[in-house]
């Protein structure tokens, strides 16, 4: 039977669990009004249902004033460096959490790890996977990011292409803007709208092709919103502009597939290399922990497994730069 520790942190992490749920499920039955109101509150409009709001937001506001200061400090970025903060990192990955809310899933992930392992062997190695566990939320966040970015970047040049035969139908750039964001499908429909409705409340073209560059930190989108910039300044055939710029962007994304297929056994070699190792001792050493004793026991051990961690890492570092070609 596991320690009485054990068990009160396992019930710990399912209230966080169950926690996280209840919000998902509040969320989706309220329709997003908590959302809708926030944004109205920021420009100074204020509605007879503000007080209909769920009695639930309150003890989320309680527990976001209690971890924000922490989330602040630990998911603070760094602008020069180019290193975006973990609310940017949300945005761009389409999760509707808080960054509070993060960094509780990120603590409740790493406790739920290190509890397994120090359930599993009862020593010092469940603390220290806890850094593991706690790091496994940010890894998802990123893929999405990657994910969401790809998508975004393959659907661009069908979506300017649209844009520009609206255009030349003879409707405005808003007007055109609203069309792609009733026609495109997501993410790049969502972005859209988001840019129709920051327009709608009177913000300009420019200030929402910006934010819209701003979430997807899209280089090929950027094009469009330096076009745009340059065109309201100096004239010219916005849809002959974008057409150009569909153009160059179907090239690059040929291209790209094009690499992608000719690194693909490099790439596939290199994962695999990586992972191989790493799986086989994982599973020998949770099979057999008898079978790495040797290797915790001593100080030479503790060497011999970080110069092999490190020369997997040097490895998968080498084979990356060799595939990574740039377009």
């Amino acid at each position: 039977m596991p320690p009485i520790p054990v068990l009160f942190g396992l019930i710990a992490f399912a209230g966080v669990f169950l926690f996280f749920l209840g919000i998902s499920q509040m969320r989706r039955s309220a329709g997003g009004a908590e959302d809708f109101q926030a944004r109205l509150a920021a420009y100074g409009v204020t509605t007879a249902g503000a007080a209909a709001l769920p009695q639930t937001a309150g003890m989320r506001d309680t527990l976001n004033r209690l971890f924000q200061p922490a989330a602040d400090r630990m998911g603070r970025g760094d602008a020069k460096k180019g290193k975006p903060s973990v609310l940017e990192q949300l945005q761009r990955a389409d999760l509707k959490l808080r960054p509070s809310e993060f960094f509780m899933i990120q603590v409740g992930t790493g406790l739920l790890v290190a509890l397994v392992v120090y359930w599993r062997f009862a020593n010092i190695l469940g603390l220290l996977t806890f850094v593991l566990g706690y790091l496994i939320p940010g890894f998802y966040v990123k893929y999405r990011v990657s994910q969401r970015l790809k998508k975004f970047n393959g659907q661009l040049g069908d979506t300017l292409t649209l844009l520009s035969n609206a255009l030349k139908a003879g409707y405005s750039f808003a007007q055109a803007i609203d069309t792609v964001a009733k026609n495109a499908v997501a993410p790049i429909g969502d972005e859209f709208g988001r840019a129709v409705r920051e327009m709608n409340l009177g913000g300009s073209p420019d200030e929402a092709l910006g934010n819209i560059t701003k979430r997807i930190a899209s280089q090929d989108f950027d094009l469009v919103a330096t076009a745009y910039s340059i065109h309201r300044t100096v004239g010219g055939n916005l849809a002959e502009i974008l057409d150009n710029i569909a153009y160059t962007i179907r090239e690059r994304v040929r291209i790209k597939g094009e690499i992608q297929t000719l690194t693909a056994q490099a790439r596939a070699s290199g994962s695999i290399i990586t992972a191989l190792p790493i799986l086989l001792a994982a599973f020998m050493f949770f099979v057999t922990p008898t079978y790495f004793q040797p290797m915790f026991s001593s100080f030479i051990g503790w060497i011999l497994i970080v110069i092999g961690a490190f020369m997997i890492f040097i490895g998968n570092l080498i084979i990356r730069r060799i595939v990574a070609i740039e377009v």
